[in-house]
Order: C-alpha cells, then sequence, then structure tokens
C-alpha cells in the first residue's frame, strides 16, 4: 500500500487512536516540500480543503433537510436549519466522541433500515414490475437506458470522475491514517468498496420502483417527481407514498443516521484544520491550548453556518455532489498524485498548477449551477434537456494539464534554482537541493518533525475531546 511510505504519519496518529481532520493535510504536510517554511503555500492547501468541507457540509445538510420537509411535511428552509442546529450543538457538545460513536451507529442503521424498506417498496400495489419497465415505455420512460456513441466522451469522464475524485477526499484519509496497522487500513479499504456495492442496492432499486409507479393512482398524484423537478427526493417521496408510516419513519433513521454522522465528522475535521494548520501554525503560534479550544468551537459554529447557508442555493443534493467531488478530480487529485509518486515535484509547480486547474475549471462553465462556460470544448451543444452541455471528457483534460503543469513547473523551478540563475533569497519555498544533510542531520531532522508532530497531535486530540 502506498501509505506505507508515510510511517511516521500513520504512527502518530496510531499513538493517540485516530485523530479527525488530518487526514489529506497530513499527508500533503509530511511531504519534503510542505516541510519547510512554506506556511503561505499551506495555508492556500488548507483553506481550500475547508471550501470543500463547506461544500460536503452543504450536501448532508441539504439531503437530510429534504428528508424532513418531505416525510415530516416541514417547511424545507425549518428543516434546513433544525439539522443544522441539532449537528453544531452535539458535535460541540460531543467533540470527537460523538464523531466515533455514531459513525458505527451510523452503519448499523443504514445497513437495517435501507434494507428492511425493500420489500415494501418492491410490493407496492401502485407499481409494476422492476423488470418489465426496465427497457419498456409504461407509466413513465424505461429506467434502464442506453449509451450513444456521440455522448461516450461525457461518460468516459463521469465515470473517471466517479472513480478517482474521492481519492483525495479529506475523509478517505482521516480514516485510514488512524487505522492500527497497515494491514487494517488495507482491509479496511477492500472491504469497504465492497460494502459501498451492498449499500447502493437498496438505491438502484428505490429509483427503479419509482420509475415503474403509477403516481396518479397515490397519494402524490400526477405530474410525477422527475417532471415537478423534485427527482432528487426520490427516496423520502417513494418512501412516504409507497410504504406503510412505520416504514417510513424506519427510512427517516437510515438517513438521519447518514447524514448526521458525516455531518459532525466534516464540521469536526474543518475545524480542527483550520485551529491546527491555519491558526496555530500561521496567525498565532504562542496560542495556548485554552484559546485553541475556543477557536475550534468558533470554527465549528462558522463552518456549520456557512455549510447552512450553501443549502438554500439549490434543494438537490446531487448537484453538490456532482460540484464537490469534481473540483476535488480536476484540481486536488493532480496534487495528491504528484506529491505521492514524483519526486521531483515542489511548491512552485503545485502552486502553478493548483491556480490552472481552477482557472480552467471555472472557464469550462457547470450547468448545475448556472456558470456559463467561456471554453466551449469540441462536442459542445444542448443537451436533452436543453442546457449547453460539454461532451467532451474535458474534467479529465483539466487534470491532466494540472498534473502536467505541475511536474513541468516543478522541473523548472528547480533547474533555475539549483543551478543559481537566481539568487537564493528569491527561493522562498526553499527547494534548493544542493546542501544534502548528512545521514546523522537527516535524521536527527526526522525525529525532530516527529517529535513536533506527535505534540500537535496530543494538543488537538486533548482540545476536540474537551468541549
Amino acid at each position: 500500500m502506498w501509505l506505507k511510505g508515510k510511517r511516521v504519519t500513520v504512527k502518530l496518529v496510531q499513538r493517540r487512536g485516530g485523530l479527525e481532520g488530518w487526514g489529506l493535510s497530513r499527508v500533503v504536510r509530511s511531504h519534503r516540500w510542505c516541510r519547510s517554511d512554506t506556511s503561505l503555500f499551506k495555508g492556500i492547501v488548507v483553506v481550500w480543503l475547508q471550501a470543500a468541507a463547506g461544500g460536503t457540509l452543504a450536501m448532508r445538510r441539504d439531503g437530510e433537510g429534504g428528508t424532513m420537509s418531505v416525510i415530516l411535511d416541514l417547511p424545507y428552509v425549518y428543516s434546513i436549519i433544525i439539522s443544522s442546529v441539532v449537528a453544531i450543538v452535539y458535535t460541540l457538545m460531543g467533540g470527537l466522541y460523538s464523531v466515533a460513536y455514531t459513525d458505527v451507529i451510523q452503519l448499523i442503521l443504514i445497513f437495517v433500515s435501507l434494507w428492511l424498506c425493500v420489500p415494501f417498496l418492491m410490493t407496492n400495489p401502485h407499481s409494476l414490475d422492476i423488470s418489465l419497465t426496465a427497457y419498456n415505455q409504461t407509466f413513465q420512460a424505461p429506467w434502464v437506458g442506453t449509451v450513444e456513441l456521440d455522448q461516450a466522451g461525457k461518460w468516459f469522464d463521469d465515470f473517471m470522475l466517479l472513480a478517482l475524485g474521492g481519492l483525495a477526499y479529506q475523509a478517505f484519509y482521516q480514516r485510514i491514517l488512524s487505522a492500527s496497522s497497515y494491514t487494517q487500513a488495507q482491509v479496511t479499504c477492500f472491504a469497504s468498496s465492497g460494502f459501498c456495492l451492498v449499500l447502493g442496492i437498496p438505491s438502484i432499486l428505490v429509483g427503479a420502483v419509482a420509475a415503474s409507479t403509477d403516481w396518479n393512482s397515490t397519494a402524490y398524484g400526477l405530474p410525477t417527481p422527475y417532471e415537478r423537478n423534485q427527482a432528487g427526493s426520490i427516496l423520502p417521496i417513494a418512501l412516504q407514498y409507497l410504504t406503510p408510516p412505520y416504514i417510513s419513519i424506519i427510512g427517516i433513521g437510515a438517513v438521519a443516521a447518514a447524514v448526521m454522522s458525516s455531518m459532525d465528522s466534516a464540521l469536526l475535521s474543518s475545524a480542527s484544520l483550520f485551529s491546527s494548520n491555519i491558526y496555530k501554525n500561521i496567525l498565532r503560534k504562542q496560542a495556548s491550548d485554552r484559546e485553541m479550544q475556543w477557536v475550534i468551537r468558533i470554527s465549528v459554529v462558522v463552518v456549520g453556518l456557512a455549510g447552512t447557508g450553501l443549502t438554500f442555493l439549490d434543494s438537490s443534493v446531487l448537484v453538490f455532489w456532482l460540484v464537490g467531488v469534481d473540483m476535488s478530480y480536476t484540481i486536488m487529485f493532480p496534487q495528491l498524485v504528484c506529491v505521492l509518486f514524483f519526486k521531483v515535484s515542489n511548491a512552485y509547480g503545485s502552486l502553478i498548477g493548483f491556480m490552472m486547474g481552477i482557472i480552467l475549471r471555472f472557464m469550462s462553465g457547470e450547468p448545475l449551477i448556472g456558470l456559463p462556460p467561456l471554453i466551449e470544448f469540441p462536442g459542445y451543444r444542448l443537451d436533452a434537456e436543453g442546457r449547453q452541455t460539454q461532451y467532451f471528457p474535458f474534467r479529465t483534460a483539466i487534470m491532466m494539464l494540472s498534473l502536467f503543469s505541475i511536474l513541468l513547473f516543478s522541473w523548472l523551478a528547480a533547474v533555475i534554482i539549483n543551478k543559481g540563475l537566481l539568487p537564493e533569497k528569491w527561493d522562498v519555498f526553499k527547494i534548493n537541493r544542493k546542501r544534502k544533510p548528512s545521514a546523522g542531520a537527516a535524521e536527527a531532522e526526522k525525529a525532530k518533525q516527529a517529535k513536533e508532530g506527535f505534540s500537535e497531535a496530543k494538543q488537538l486530540l486533548d482540545n476536540t475531546t474537551s468541549f
């Protein structure tokens, strides 16, 4: 497993039994060009991680708020506010323990609750056999579609987005780095991939049942959820109108468990990222433990309110999820690949690749959030819903361009600085490799870094468990 190269990092987290918020940022900081005094650059990376966490929070709240709004017949705004307040309060009160315990409860409730709802959905009297409606027009269009040749580029882009976009997520690394051994980390990865497939089956069946339902015979009536632009809330709609009341309540428990557990993780993760990487390392290096506790508390509230505000921009969970994983794939994934696998990479190339990825991605447009494109790739045309869409695999192209830019400009910067073509004082990221330390000095530096990292981990753990 490629994380074996991060032995010091893993052991730092193992000693304290795991630490939320130190996942991806800890991997980045352990890299050679992040160990020097590059506070500004590390701050830029962590700020982006903070923004990604805010998008994740918006997605989680949107999911629970939409479910509460449908099942409990509450206004959407009230549902979002209630779920946000609950998540913020119990994260502040529970700290690290609220994350650890709710994750275990979440998995149990999701597995049991969703599979318990499936038989009632499949056997409800308002729906036809999903095998009959898979390829035939019945009450609605068939729920199994086809891929046309002129759409192959877009499908390939979406496939790569889903396959690789999540590899740069903070939540993945905060779990892996907290494993007690390398073997446990590897087993966790493979087991979770299989578990995700099992948990994905109920979602597919819910969508298939909804597409096979005569909604005119239900209390929901016509037009269908898809025609009302409520496809993003199809799970709570199906639970409310196609299952008995007690089953729909169990379904709410599954959604609430999943969303709440993810929200407290994102809240505490983003709070610890800011407090440890920005406030402690950049703004106030002499901050006391008491001060850090208040910084974490305030960060939880601020990030929670920011995520809540984002949910009012769009009511679709899919929009926030796609935008979040899109940015992770096109911008953060190339950074992660270069950090782990290419020794030539350095902070200069990373910064240029980072900016290039952001600029190209925003110039490519995004119809989900109404962002018009400034760059029209080959195949740019109207889709079936009348929206201008990029059918070229532009996300993958941007990711590759960003990756190539990091490597190219890292090599150029190393050549220019190491050959003395620029004054040494201009090397703000300290990448000059001419002066290689002796073996003893290198070991002393590693020991110093390990000691400092363990001290930071201990302090942050104490702060997050003492609210």
